[in-house]
């Protein structure tokens, strides 16, 4: 028996060779080993029939190759086909299944006639022949080791470079009986019913599915567990900074009200009053407002900042964008400057000269990146609002955060989240959710429309052009791909011209200079282009109520969430908006994500639905959290895990407060922080 963290190459249990390729992949001890843990598992008790068809998922198939052939289609591209069999030989040829692989020779080398293999994948029908592209496959041989490769429930590994998947079931199958169970127990003991050494035997080789699962569950606790531990210890750390008190004063505010023509949702009055507590304290605010498109963020935003310069400081609203950033400084100019507030704007890629400076000391500075430049410099920045905080990075954030003064701060997302994840992603913030919408927004109707033709569409744009209302036309590509064939904006722009000849049409995509998307936006917002032809630039803060028509080309190729953003857009006035999704229909699972669009426009359901459909990894990838690198971000639609997981960092720091009592040897999962919000300031 030896230690699981002893160094993998100095017990010379493996063959140099192996234990060099594992090094190469960060596997350097038996324990980095065990924990790579199997993607899937595959019930080799029995295998899936030979299909007749294709099929919606994959399937795994044990089989003869009978057939195998180098074959060349055209000039550049080589493709290796094998041809397997099922041993029973199967019925009006339905025991054989096509594999191929493209510009992949080093295939044929491994994998001839003769060899009985496995293979994994999803079935297509191509003209006739049932065909797996680029199939997972083993070889198998009688090697005295098929106790650990057939006839039972086999681990399936992501591939490490250097050795093959049969062997690295081996490698692992013998690691795990050679380690001293002692030395895999971990210093968050989180189970009292089973040893990790037991865990990790039935994460590799379990008795059945749901044992595997159930160690994949522990072992996700362990990870989430870890993760809410850093959360909850920033939150702690975070209460006790002594930070500033802000909000005593509710003159501007009160003014604020007075002069509105509305009045506020009760979602938006609930927010403010949650922020002026969190300001009335003395350690620093750490809020997240989240609200779905159009529920009123900016109102809420406006009057936190009066409240701060009310008390004597400064204030600062930085945006991703130069167009959101300009949406919002003309925000706040009409409603603020009648108050007598100073603004300012700070994009640094446009002639400021339009929009003059204040007399005076700013009060409010509105700003893309510009802001962390020397050029801008604060007074006493005490209050920072950061809008769509996912698109900056954890140090734009917090260069712009350490220009004040442990400044209170307050985080802004359009983008819905789904509720099993936000205790996750922002668990160590304060969370205001803005759940209702203004009213005097005109309805909107979301269609979708499959293969639909391109006149009829072109007739409902006239359409609405003539009643005086204006359209965003959005494609997925700024420009023609050899890739993906979908149609790009500056393909389709010459062609709306020529339909929309008695109207102006525009271009706007993200490749345009920053003073020709403001033109081109400019010239939109005035009323002076009736169409534009977009790309995802006009996702976030584009606000031109007249707009009430959005056809989203290619809908299919767009996430959930970024097509709920993208239709924001539209009906923010009074008029009634049509949001068109357009696909081809050949995707159905494409159109079960795009019919969510057409039956809800709650995006808190829509988020769900996101998780659901594509997975909390895709999700999390979108929303640039920094956790799609979790090992079991399956797990994260589990929200008892995730409860079960925050409890149990509550306690632990409940008990030891700083972890150097009791739980001293947890100290080591408190990774060192880039966190933001988490800074050594004073007041």
């Amino acid at each position: 028996m030896f230690s699981a963290h002893t160094d993998l190459a100095s017990l010379l249990l493996l063959p140099a060779r192996d234990a060099a390729a594992l090094a190469s992949a960060g596997l350097d001890t038996p324990a980095a080993v065990l924990a790579h843990f199997p993607k899937r598992h595959e019930d080799r008790r029995r295998f899936d029939d030979f299909p007749n068809q294709e099929t919606s998922h994959a399937v795994c198939l044990r089989g003869l190759v009978i057939d195998a052939s180098l074959k060349f289609a055209g000039s550049q591209r080589r493709i290796y086909e094998v041809v397997v069999m099922n041993g029973m030989g199967g019925v009006f040829g339905s025991g054989k299944i096509t594999c191929r692989w493209f510009n992949m020779p080093f295939i044929q080398k491994i994998i001839v006639a003769g060899h009985e293999v496995i293979v994994h994948g999803k079935v297509k029908d191509a003209n006739g022949r049932l065909i797996i592209d680029h199939p997972e496959f083993e070889i198998l041989t009688d090697d005295g080791e098929a106790s650990i490769h057939l006839d039972r429930i086999v681990p399936i590994y992501r591939n490490i470079s250097g050795i093959a998947q049969r062997r690295l079931r081996e490698i692992i199958h013998l690691l795990l009986h050679q380690i001293d169970p002692a030395t895999l127990e971990s210093s968050h003991k989180l189970s009292e019913n089973s040893t990790r050494a037991a865990a990790f035997q039935k994460i590799h080789f379990p008795e059945s599915i749901e044992q595997a699962q159930s160690a994949r569950r522990r072992f996700a606790l362990e990870e989430f567990f870890t993760l809410q531990l850093n959360v909850v210890w920033r939150r702690s750390r975070n209460a006790e900074r002594k930070g500033r008190l802000l909000g005593n004063r509710t003159t501007y505010l009160k003014q604020f009200y007075a002069s509105l023509p509305f009045d506020l949702t009760g979602a938006q009055k609930r927010s403010i009053k949650e922020i002026l507590a969190d300001m009335r304290t003395p350690r620093p605010m750490n809020r997240l407002l989240q609200g779905d498109v159009g529920s009123g963020k900016t109102f809420v935003a406006m009057a936190s900042m009066l409240l701060a310069i009310d008390s004597g400081c400064q204030a600062a609203l930085m945006a991703p964008t130069q167009i959101l950033a300009e949406q919002h400084y003309l925000t706040f100019c009409r409603w603020l400057e009648p108050l007598g507030i100073r603004l300012a704007l700070r994009t640094g890629n446009r002639d400021e000269s339009s929009h003059p400076e204040p007399e005076g000391e700013p009060q409010i500075i509105i700003g893309t990146h510009a802001l962390l430049y020397d050029s801008v410099s604060f007074r006493d920045l005490g209050f920072v609002v950061i809008d769509e905080q996912h698109k900056f990075g954890v140090a734009q954030r917090a260069s712009l955060i350490l220009q004040g003064v442990v400044p209170d701060v307050l985080v802004m997302t359009a983008t819905p989240i789904p509720r099993t994840l936000t205790l996750t992603i922002y668990g160590d913030l304060d969370v205001s959710v803005l759940d209702e919408k203004p009213p005097g927004r005109g309805k909107l109707v979301t269609a979708l429309r499959v293969a639909a033709k391109q006149p009829d569409v072109t007739k409902f744009v006239k359409e609405q052009l003539k009643q005086g209302r204006q359209a965003y036309l959005v494609y997925p590509l700024v420009e023609e791909s050899e890739v993906l064939k979908a149609e790009s904006a500056t393909e389709a722009f010459p062609k709306w011209q020529k339909r929309l000849s008695a109207h102006r049409v525009g271009l706007i995509h993200g490749k345009l200079r920053p003073e020709e998307k403001d033109a081109v936006m400019q010239q939109f917002r005035q009323g002076d282009l009736a169409a534009l032809v977009a790309t995802t630039v006009i996702e976030v803060g584009v606000d031109v109520p007249n707009a009430s028509v959005m056809v989203l080309h290619h809908a299919e190729r767009f996430g959930l969430a970024q097509l709920h953003q993208l239709r924001g857009r539209i009906g923010r006035g009074e008029h009634k908006g049509y949001c068109i999704l357009l696909t081809d229909g050949k995707n159905p699972e494409a159109l079960e994500k795009l019919r969510v669009l057409e039956q809800t426009s709650d995006g808190f359901e829509i988020a769900e639905a996101d998780l659901r459909l594509r997975g909390p990894g895709n999700v999390l990838g979108t929303l640039q959290s920094g956790l799609s690198d979790l090992r079991f971000s399956d797990f994260l639609a589990d929200i008892s895990l995730l409860r079960e997981a925050r409890e149990l960092a509550d306690q632990t720091l409940a008990a030891d407060p700083h972890l150097d009592g009791i739980h001293r040897a947890m100290r080591d999962l408190i990774r060192p922080t880039d966190h933001p919000f988490d800074l050594p300031t004073t007041a």
